[in-house]
């Protein structure tokens, strides 16, 4: 389980790397600053944690579905950014467009200060009988410029803007599949039978009918409002 979620934590924070790509220079270091203000403030509070208390959060059940939910929203808005910044390349964004995109593009990742809080602590714990305020001070300006040099180092890495993306994108999806087995934290959801419960897999196969055939009809609404609107013009 801690596996899992260590996983998921070196994934989150390079997808928050990732993101900054993305950003001008403004606004990468705007949000490596939020991340370090983040980190300075927290130190106080990740000083009083103990190994026991974070053993006993990653088997508590509850807790896991708590931030299985979080993590679901911090995909989203992930995969939503993906979205825009594809069709950004492609064509012209309307004005929902836009604002959708810059709520996207500005939200770093829910999950990133989590992860930043737990990497606080387990420097922490690594550094028995040094000062926290030193430690916290040090990590600070720490996140602050790794945050940058490496948010810069992938973009020469990897100048292409698509590549960059489709990584983003492919990023998260292995963070919502691992956050689906973070959830489950070793239990069985059901017990393995033979039957067939024909309710179900119809009432399945009915809303899958469903999506497809609104999908076909709003797509066709769509493109003929487009050739009509072409057609005016």
């Amino acid at each position: 389980m801690e596996t899992v979620v260590i996983i998921i934590m070196v994934a989150v924070g390079f997808s928050f790397l990732l993101k900054l790509t993305f950003h001008r220079p403004a606004g990468a270091i705007a949000l490596a600053l939020v991340a370090a203000a983040f980190v300075f403030l927290s130190y106080d509070e990740a000083t009083s944690q103990s190994k026991t208390q974070i053993a006993d959060w990653l088997q508590n059940p509850s807790l896991m579905l708590d931030t299985s939910v979080w993590l679901t929203i911090d995909v989203a808005f992930q995969i939503c950014f993906c979205t825009m910044e594809a069709k950004k390349m492609t064509q012209k964004l309307s004005k929902k467009d836009i604002i959708l995109y810059c709520i996207c593009l500005w939200i770093p990742g829910l999950l990133i200060f989590p992860v930043l809080f737990a990497a606080l602590t387990q420097l922490i714990f690594a550094l028995p009988g040094t000062d926290f305020t030193i430690i916290g001070l040090a990590t600070t300006v720490a996140i602050l410029v790794l945050t940058l040099l490496m948010a810069y180092l992938i973009k020469w890495l990897l100048p292409e803007t698509d590549i960059r993306l489709e990584l983003l994108f492919m990023i998260n999806l292995l963070i919502a599949a691992l956050g689906i087995v973070a959830t489950v934290n070793g239990r069985t959801a059901a017990v393995g039978t033979n039957d067939v419960d024909w309710y179900a897999l119809l009432t399945v196969l009915g809303l899958l009918a469903f999506g497809c055939v609104g999908g076909l009809i709003i797509n066709r609404f769509i493109i003929i409002r487009k050739i009509n609107r072409i057609q005016k013009l």
